[in-house]
């Protein structure tokens, strides 16, 4: 593992550091249920839930851009498209608590702003717990000229940024933002600019890309290269085999197994994860691996190196309950130190 003095170098690095984003924003509006108050509705007879308090928050890629922020980098470009309506209006105010620049934002009228509604009610141990959740979206691909201006953006912020995440979390092929059209935007400037950083996490189409660091996790690496294996593949060989056709580096999020990076030259490294004590919640794992990751790479890391900070960060939110986690610097030293002395 990288040495405390190497860790803290990477992280002062952070601040200066500006990162474009490509990917659906959505909102994360949660209602928390107040608390042994009970109201029955005269029309339904069913119970009314009371909510005490609605918490809005970033959510898809603004679980990211919650992520770097809380890392401490310095400023954030997202490029994707919401709608023009209330919930964009609540979306945006959250947005600008944080270091993101907002330009390349376009709002579409003709889509709703994607939101995940999270009821949240307390169990008879007092433990908070989610109903189930209402998902508000467009259900359809862009239009072509929404489609047209998304990429003329993404080029500008490419040529703003330090390095580029794209985050693909729509499961139906070209309804997200994240298209055949921005796909191909993507790999002609990541030709043009092969040293810039062009991060790609994709649920289900990661074998749609054909550059760019790829990261996934067991599921999404192999169903990546389902449509042209005869046989089933270890999480190992689909890591390899993409590395070979980008020729960069996959990186292979794999829970308690740790990291794995793979790389075009057929070696790969194994950074460990850290056990931690207590009742977890992985919701938004990934997304903060993927914070770390990039961070630390565009700061000078090594991949693994990046890895084993992608770790660090992961063993942090995984203990915050409730909520898509975050870590900062500070907390980030502090696993550090911790895990060395054990």
């Amino acid at each position: 593992m990288l040495s405390q003095s190497r860790l803290e170098s990477l992280l002062a690095h952070f601040p200066n550091l500006t990162i474009g984003l490509v990917g659906d924003l959505f909102l994360d509006r949660y209602l928390d249920i107040e608390p042994g108050v009970e109201e029955i509705s005269i029309e339904t007879d069913l119970e009314a839930y009371q909510v005490a308090t609605v918490r809005n928050s970033p959510g898809a890629l603004g679980t990211v851009i919650n992520n770097l922020a809380a890392l401490g980098v310095g400023k954030l470009i997202p490029v994707t498209v919401i709608g023009d309506d209330g919930q964009a209006y609540d979306l945006l105010k959250e947005l600008r608590r944080l270091p993101v620049d907002d330009s390349l934002i376009i709002q579409d009228e003709h889509r709703l702003t994607p939101t995940y509604t999270k009821p949240m009610k307390q169990d008879a141990s007092g433990a908070w717990r989610e109903l189930n959740r209402l998902d508000l979206r467009t259900r359809g691909p862009l239009s072509p000229a929404t489609s047209k201006l998304l990429c003329q953006k993404i080029a500008d912020v490419f040529d703003k940024c330090d390095g580029l995440i794209v985050l693909d979390q729509i499961n139906e092929t070209n309804w997200g933002v994240v298209n055949e059209q921005t796909r191909r935007t993507l790999d002609q400037l990541a030709v043009a600019q092969p040293a810039k950083l062009v991060f790609v996490d994709s649920r289900t189409h990661l074998g749609c890309f054909q550059s760019g660091v790829l990261k996934g996790n067991r599921a999404e690496l192999v169903g990546a290269l389902k449509s042209s294996a005869t046989k089933e593949v270890s999480v190992e060989d689909a890591a390899q085999q993409l590395a070979r056709r980008t020729g960069r580096e996959v990186y292979a999020t794999l829970g308690e197994d740790g990291i794995l990076v793979s790389r075009p030259d057929r070696t790969s490294s194994r950074s460990p994860a850290h056990p931690v004590s207590g009742p977890i919640d992985i919701v938004g794992a990934g997304d903060s691996a993927t914070s770390g990751i990039v961070a630390s790479l565009l700061s000078g890391a090594t991949d693994l190196e990046a890895a084993d900070i992608a770790n660090l960060v992961a063993s942090i939110t995984v203990q915050q309950l409730g909520t898509t986690g975050t870590a900062t610097p500070t907390q980030v030293l502090d696993r550090y130190i911790e895990v060395s002395r054990s």
